[in-house]
């Protein structure tokens, strides 16, 4: 998975989109300038190759969404539901369906594919880079909402991503700029932080790891360590979607060293696809490596992260009687 730096594409990264071993594509808050661009943007990316590649985005609600004006919705931080849910547990499920419905119809009006959501970290209280994207401290709340929410996602036609498997609530250091250290013991994480990937392991289309270590469970990482991904994910939960590693690019994969190694004891350590973002430079580097190989297993369960059915157009959308109520519904808990 790779980005790209405007908001359209250059030559260059036309020729690293139609690589082979390039089978999705990031976007972020520079690829967007209004909906319009939004829409030819993806139109541009999805006739680059067929089978289309997937343009996926961080669009949780709260501070991350990358798409904020021009008719989109700017969601309300996840734990705005949770707090929601200590006053009405019942509301706080509508509302959840409500946000992921409205979520994913506007993104696929756009053109764009998936989102990495929903966020099952738990809110310890301690993890500045999580803080409010997380839903609640009790993974049972976190797991009913999460579940609402992707059924939501599912009504638009959208698949779903649980992240940062096992948990990344418990840890202070940001994995974007250090290399954080989980030293709780395997019993203390099943007992809590893994628990919505156990409840939710054939509810989730896809699992984003943690670049965390644990090092009472195993020395890597989660997304570079196979008794995470294989042993507990795989084989104890039963998960069967797709795994994304987290960025390559991030200050936590550099454990695993350069670029060609955090890829491969990735896609060793059971990941299926690996994103390298804002770096280009490392990207092409990987991709010119050709020391990858196109996993046919890998690619199907890619390729069922695509969206089911057609996109709705933004107009169509905005005087659908669902999206319409939808809109309502959330109305009063949107960032001001």
């Amino acid at each position: 998975m790779v980005d790209v730096a405007g908001t359209s594409l250059t030559a260059h990264e036309r020729k690293r989109l139609q690589h082979p071993l390039t089978g999705a594509v990031i976007l972020f808050a520079r690829n967007f300038e209004s909906r319009a661009q939004l829409t030819a943007l993806c139109n541009e990316i999805h006739a680059v190759r067929h089978p289309r590649l997937l343009i996926a985005v961080d669009h949780e609600g709260g501070r991350v969404q990358r798409f904020k004006t021009d008719g989109f919705t700017h969601l309300p931080a996840m734990q705005v539901l949770g707090e929601l849910w200590q006053r009405d547990a019942m509301a706080a499920t509508r509302m959840a369906t409500a946000c992921g419905y409205v979520l994913a119809a506007e993104l696929r009006a756009c053109g764009v594919d998936f989102s990495f959501t929903p966020v099952l970290d738990l809110d310890f209280g301690r993890s500045a880079v999580i803080g409010t994207r997380a839903f609640h401290w009790d993974a049972r709340v976190a797991a009913v909402l999460a579940k609402s929410l992707i059924h939501g996602l599912l009504q638009a036609g959208m698949q779903s991503c649980g992240k940062h498997f096992p948990g990344h609530g418990y840890v202070e250091a940001d994995s974007h700029h250090e290399i954080p250290l989980d030293d709780r013991s395997l019993e203390e994480l099943l007992a809590a932080d893994a628990l919505p990937y156990d409840w939710l392991s054939e509810t989730l289309a896809s699992v984003m790891p943690a670049h965390v270590i644990y090092p009472k469970v195993d020395a890597q990482p989660a997304g570079f360590s196979r008794v995470w991904l294989q042993d507990i994910l795989r084989q104890r939960f039963g998960f069967g979607g797709a795994i994304f590693s987290d960025d390559l690019a991030m200050e936590g994969a550099t454990v695993a060293g350069d670029i060609h190694a955090r890829a491969r004891v990735a896609l060793e350590a059971g990941c299926d696809m690996v994103p390298v973002c804002n770096r280009p430079d490392l990207a092409d580097e990987l991709l010119a490596a050709n020391a990858l190989m196109v996993d046919p297993v890998r690619a199907r369960r890619i390729q069922a992260l695509h969206p089911v059915g057609d996109a709705p157009d933004w107009s169509d959308l905005q005087a659908d009687s669902r999206y319409r109520a939808a809109r309502k519904l959330i109305a009063p808990f949107l960032p001001r």
